[in-house]
């Protein structure tokens, strides 16, 4: 049976190890390019054609989700209208594997009329592009990854990842913080983990199911049909956990032919379980549920004072609130 790896870890090794050269190769003009941006109070032009057209698209998109608004602008599209889009001093950076792409260098005069600094992201730093940018980032690499030699693999990875080292430069250099990062990503998941808190999508104490270390299993297993969340909270009389009972833990009991009359809550229940502060967020939520070897499905939810406030759901955290 024929495999498909070899061609797929050629590839994937001839951007790693791109990348990594590039890592190394950072510095003046790298540094000049930051400082152009970091200094400018509007927005930052991000130009090409192809497929250097989309990797600028995504590192306008990262760049404006992240602090310093960026806009793609087409380089064919440009001559004919879209050029309305710039405001005198827009810094640009122009994205070409060859640096010789016809559009770009056409389009390079009219650019430096705004009063924009020029930044060429090539793979060929003797380049056309190059020579007439006022800052030029080195995107070289030895040779594509792809069994042909020349579809844009290596070099995509290459400008996209300078487009990264250029956002993350920002980010620093701005104090960007996860706060930040929210207000700009109040929908998906992402914005819902950093946005919301625990008690905002948490099940309550009236939703839960609870039980005392001395009722029977079959008391607990009626207490948790009623309320079905995929755990029973074990609870004394403050309302301080003592222990969790989950669906496994029934079915691994009766696995083991338990008497569900005689047997109690205390016998099964998880002592001592991973609990989360209600006022923690989901993006903490998740972490604790998920990065872990063996990933937990609900979590007890503690208040301030360290009694049981409810319980939450990966369910809850995935789901919208309505």
């Amino acid at each position: 049976m024929k495999t498909f790896t070899k061609a797929a870890k050629e590839v994937l090794k001839s951007e790693a190890k791109a990348i990594e050269a590039l890592s190394e190769r950072l510095g003046s003009e790298f540094e000049k390019a930051v400082n152009t941006i970091l200094s400018h109070k509007g927005k930052i032009i991000i130009c090409g054609v192809g497929k250097s057209g989309w990797i600028g698209r995504k590192i306008a998109a990262t760049l404006t989700s992240t602090g310093t608004p960026a806009v793609f602008l087409h380089a064919c599209e440009a001559v004919h209208g879209d050029l309305g889009i710039y405001e005198d001093g827009d810094p640009a950076i122009l994205i070409s594997n060859s640096g010789a792409t016809s559009e770009c260098l056409r389009i390079m005069p009219v650019l430096r009329s705004f009063g924009s600094t020029l930044i060429a992201l090539v793979g060929n730093p003797d380049s056309p592009m190059a020579r007439n940018a006022d800052i030029t980032l080195d995107a070289s690499f030895e040779s594509e990854g792809d069994p042909l030699g020349i579809v844009p693999t290596t070099s995509a990875a290459v400008a996209l990842a300078m487009g990264d080292a250029i956002a993350c430069a920002l980010i620093d250099a701005r104090g960007f913080s996860k706060t930040d990062f929210a207000k700009f990503h109040p929908a998906g998941q992402l914005g819902r983990n950093l946005t919301y808190k625990v008690s905002d999508v948490m099940q309550s104490l009236e939703e839960c199911p609870l039980v005392s270390k001395g009722d029977t299993i079959r008391q607990t297993v009626i207490a948790m049909t009623k309320k079905p969340l995929g755990a029973a909270c074990v609870v004394d009389e403050n309302l301080g956990l003592l222990g969790l009972i989950t669906d496994g833990d029934i079915r691994r009991m009766l696995q083991n032919e338990i008497e569900i009359d005689s047997a109690k809550a205390s016998e099964i229940m998880t002592r001592s379980p991973i609990t989360i502060e209600q006022s923690a967020s989901l993006g903490d939520a998740v972490r604790l549920m998920e990065e872990r070897k063996s990933k937990l499905s609900v979590l007890p939810v503690l208040n301030s004072e360290k009694k049981l406030a409810g319980l939450i759901r990966l369910h809850d955290i995935y789901t919208p609130q309505g």
